[in-house]
């Protein structure tokens, strides 16, 4: 039952009757049931041809298609490492459906970098005004961080970190950049300014300058 014969016969079958044309196809199919590895190969019988190539052979079990015909397939089943800082730049506004009991919870953050997914974030983290004047808020530029992403939501869910300020301009624009990145560009601790020489200004000792490669 899993193999379609096309059956072809000539005026010298014809002669034979149309009962021996279905005595020779009974026969071709007995033989091709008895071994199951050779499924889908011709049957060496005058009259009678095998399926067509691009049809491909029509088994109920994989194991016995050859792999041409296979779709390997495969699920996560655990994050190693996460690369990525679950931190984007992007803007906020209000959710479409006024009605819903979400919009009286969460607005929606759009980020920038569209690989990253919008994310539902607390009316709370929002500025107060923001519900009454989004629009004044239309071009600020926002930091967030998503901290969940359920299995049956289209969208994450995360925390506005901080306003960075208005889009276009450098300052919000790099800082925006470098906290996607995990780029710490906070001031220096008074300890580490100490490690610096205090007479200034330094220069480079001839002694010192020897020993290295002047890359300048």
């Amino acid at each position: 039952p899993d193999v379609i014969i096309e059956a072809q016969f000539d005026d010298n079958d014809a002669e034979h009757g149309q009962d021996h044309l279905q005595d020779m196809l009974t026969d071709d199919i007995k033989k091709l049931s008895l071994d199951t590895g050779e499924k889908g190969k011709a049957a060496g019988v005058t009259g009678v041809h095998r399926a067509k190539q691009d049809d491909g052979p029509k088994v109920n079990d994989p194991r016995l298609l050859p792999d041409e015909f296979l779709q390997r397939t495969a699920k996560v089943v655990y994050i190693l490492e996460k690369k990525h800082s679950r931190a984007a730049t992007g803007f906020i506004k209000l959710l479409a459906d006024r009605n819903s009991e979400l919009f009286k919870r969460c607005a929606m953050f759009s980020p920038v970098d569209h690989r990253v997914p919008r994310v539902y974030v607390p009316l709370a983290d929002c500025p107060p005004d923001f519900v009454t004047k989004p629009e004044a808020y239309s071009q600020m530029l926002f930091i967030c961080r998503i901290v969940d992403w359920k299995e049956d939501s289209n969208f994450a869910s995360g925390q506005l970190c901080k306003s960075l300020g208005q889009a276009g301009e450098i300052e919000p624009e790099s800082e925006g950049i470098l906290t996607e990145y995990g780029v710490d560009f906070s001031d220096f601790s008074p300890e580490v300014l100490e490690c610096l020489p205090q007479n200034l200004p330094w220069i480079i000792s001839p002694g010192e300058l020897a020993k290295r490669r002047d890359l300048r």
